[in-house]
């Protein structure tokens, strides 16, 4: 098999590169011996791509690229990169084009450093997909990036999930971006999934996720930062000069975004203790000075959820409960997502300013923090199958609770 000569970019990742290019990342690996460890490439590194193994397709009379990518099931864009030499809009009846194979079925692909443009890309291809998913944008982070929600249902019952508000807590967004998928899957073809009724809870109730709080946070996590970048000395004292951001949970600017919410905010302040730009616990010099929380304040309190889940990690553990505001059938509730999970129920911890907090504080309705898996964060991706089965039934159930 011939194989193409590739420059690692910055940002790339094996998973990124064989993405990009609708193959398996073990073809590629097995391509490359010569990489001791096929997790780290590095910028300016020489790989090896294999190419293709490409069907040739001759133009029959009235054929266009697009009637050919519909009726091969191959998307568009696809057949185009595997004919760069085709002018498709001189199409001649008896010339030979290239025809690639078909994309995996699956779109999320969660066994990866999952970042930002891995989760853009895939909400792009799933709303393709699934026409009855609605994303859309409720604000933009520190650095200018998209914080997207989307909508799954129709139903007057409204729920919220959301992920990533801590930067090293990223393999909360893939959990949901998974999730999306699978109920994608389960509404189109009109059937159950793990025994409930997608069918019916799409009409009932209507699902907002947003998958990823955090955007700058996390791709400094996975990504690091470039020095070209006009934060970078700031971020690196922040960090105290190291630039390994592994222990970062804040936004760009060091700003906790769980410690933000007007949910006895100074409380939090004093009890942490912590008044500049950190990697963990700053509250910030004020409640929802961040954009990245103000959007998520905002978007909430335009919408009327019955119950908000704020998934984070580590410690298979539910919060459920804040100053004794929280209603009575938050018990049972949490008890129905033990039940799932296996996961412990803790009503209460001397925290505040939350996200989960104030939700219960100014709305008196249920709330909880599900922490996702164990050990240290960024926990390894080797968790992911367990973190998922253990979860996807508390994503469940809070549908039709």
């Amino acid at each position: 098999m011939p194989y193409t000569r590739y420059v690692v970019q910055r940002g790339d990742t094996l998973f990124r590169i064989a993405r990009q290019r609708s193959m398996n990342v073990e073809a590629l690996i097995a391509a490359n011996p010569q990489l001791q460890d096929p997790n780290r490439i590095v910028p300016g590194q020489v790989i090896y791509v294999p190419n293709q193994m490409l069907r040739q397709y001759v133009i029959q009379p009235g054929d266009t690229m697009y009637i050919i990518a519909r009726r091969l099931n191959i998307p568009l864009n696809l057949i185009l990169q595997a004919n760069p030499q085709v002018d498709p809009q001189r199409l001649q009846v008896g010339q030979i084009i290239y025809i690639p194979d078909a994309p995996a079925t699956r779109i999320v692909e969660p066994m990866q450093e999952y970042g930002y443009d891995e989760m853009v890309r895939d909400l792009q291809l799933l709303q393709q997909r699934y026409d009855f998913i609605n994303v859309s944008s409720i604000g933009r982070s520190v650095e200018g990036r998209e914080l997207f929600v989307v909508r799954l249902g129709v139903g007057a019952r409204e729920v919220h999930f959301n992920g990533s508000f801590h930067a090293n807590e990223w393999i909360t967004t893939p959990l949901l971006m998974n999730f999306i998928e699978d109920y994608a899957i389960a509404y189109e073809a009109k059937q159950p999934l793990r025994g409930f009724d997608i069918p019916a809870l799409y009409e009932q109730t209507s699902l907002y996720i947003v998958p990823m709080v955090n955007p700058d946070g996390v791709e400094l996590v996975l990504e690091g930062i470039d020095p070209t970048n006009p934060r970078y000395e700031e971020v690196v004292r922040i960090n105290r000069g190291s630039l390994n951001f592994d222990r970062w949970k804040a936004n760009i600017r060091g700003v906790d975004l769980n410690n933000q919410f007007p949910a006895f905010w100074q409380e939090e302040y004093d009890r942490k203790g912590v008044t500049q730009p950190a990697p963990l616990n700053y509250p910030g010099p004020t409640p929802l000075s961040e954009p990245e929380s103000r959007a998520m304040a905002n978007f909430t309190r335009q919408r009327n959820f019955r119950m908000v889940l704020a998934f984070h990690s580590q410690g298979e553990v539910i919060f459920w409960g804040y100053r004794d505001l929280e209603p009575a059938e938050s018990q049972t509730i949490v008890n129905r997502f033990q039940a799932q999970s296996g996961y412990q129920p803790i009503r209460t911890v001397l925290s505040d300013a939350g996200y989960k907090d104030w939700f219960i504080l100014e709305w008196r309705r249920p709330g909880f923090t599900v922490e996702v898996g164990t050990g240290v964060n960024p926990l390894p991706i080797s968790q992911y199958p367990k973190i998922y089965e253990d979860n996807i039934g508390i994503m469940l159930e809070a549908l039709r609770l």
